[in-house]
């Protein structure tokens, strides 16, 4: 067996460090532009699903707005305020599910002005988010399309045909028709909610379920790299698919043109070639920043910035506005295969 990746199946799963930063690096040779990507199969063609000139079309208009100044003028401000509003909601219960009263609903309202659309009522717009993150993961699978997908994209698309002005829409028109900003804007939406209420939710159960809580309530550069920690323990995108070009090879193995490549990134992450302890949470370490869970290579998110601000906010906050928040029941089992998150982050503190 090759170190770092092995058939399993029909396709070939990359688990160690260096194999995984070859493959996301090489776009030409490992691609996400094949029918049978999964997004591709919801959306039609995005920054997600292309490659080379078209990838580098249906990105740029997007890429000023989701600059680390960009974000930290537009969103910081509001990010801490909501993140106050929403603790201060639950703080005289004196337990809550943080991830369905805090990460969730953090994330959409984000993502909601992000977006433009503002006047979607809230609980219409997770109704969408649930049925297209559950589409995600049933193609993943190799389902087939449901009725329920289709008209939750075909929701989204009509809502976001207006591209209102300040949203990070509003110049996408001038280079990508509306099918396009469309099925961009699917991508963020999934991108932006699903994977930032599960690093938020993360973050939180590595914290309260470690030693480290004080020490990050305390201590602003000790959150940021807790966080980065918890992203680097549990990505809320486990698993990245590339299809080969040609007939290649990682390392020692042989991976014939057409093949399914699927990087695993929890694993990856969790390489002991590169990671001390890999297993264990550890904020301290001097390797942190070398996760991938962000993705390396031309695909890298888009939106990580914005992810770890609203991460950071959001447990700050819940740490210092929930006075001895403690977990209430032990860290939860993790849930989902493509997007995971802990299944909840019940917490009590007190009132």
């Amino acid at each position: 067996m090759t170190p770092g990746a092995h058939f399993d199946g029909e396709s070939v799963v990359v688990t160690g460090h260096q194999a995984a930063r070859t493959v996301l690096r090489d776009w030409q040779t490992f691609t996400v532009d094949d029918p049978r990507f999964t997004t591709s199969r919801l959306t039609g063609p995005s920054m997600l699903s292309t490659d080379g000139r078209e990838h580098a079309r249906h990105r740029a208009p997007f890429v000023g707005a989701f600059s680390p100044r960009r974000v930290d003028d537009r969103y910081a401000e509001q990010v801490q305020q909501l993140c106050a509003e929403l603790v201060a909601a639950i703080r005289p219960r004196g337990r809550a599910d943080l991830r369905q009263e805090l990460a969730a609903p953090l994330a959409a309202a984000v993502m909601q002005r992000a977006l433009g659309l503002g006047e979607v009522d809230r609980s219409m717009l997770l109704q969408w988010y649930d049925a297209l993150s559950a589409e995600v993961e049933l193609l993943t699978a190799d389902g087939a399309p449901t009725d329920t997908g289709r008209c939750a994209y075909a929701a989204v698309a009509e809502r976001v045909a207006a591209r209102l002005p300040g949203s990070v829409l509003a110049a996408a028109g001038d280079s990508l028709d509306p099918a396009e900003v469309s099925a961009n804007a699917v991508v963020m939406m999934l991108g932006g909610i699903d994977t930032t209420e599960g690093m938020i939710s993360f973050a939180l159960t590595h914290l309260l379920a470690s030693d480290w809580a004080p020490r990050a309530a305390a201590d602003p550069a000790v959150l940021e790299r807790a966080v980065e920690e918890s992203l680097r323990l549990e990505p809320a995108a486990r698993f990245v698919d590339r299809y080969a070009t040609a007939d290649t090879g990682i390392g020692a193995l042989a991976v014939p043109e057409g093949t399914l490549v699927r990087v695993d990134l929890r694993a990856a992450n969790r390489d002991p070639a590169v990671f001390t302890d890999p297993d264990h949470f550890r904020p301290d370490r001097p390797e942190l920043r070398r996760h991938l869970s962000f993705v390396v290579g031309p695909h890298v998110c888009i939106g990580a910035h914005l992810a770890r601000l609203e991460t950071v906010a959001a447990v700050r906050a819940a740490l210092t506005g929930l006075p001895e928040l403690a977990l209430a029941d032990g860290a939860a089992a993790v849930e989902g295969h493509v997007f995971v998150k802990p299944a909840h982050v019940h917490a009590r503190w007190t009132p």
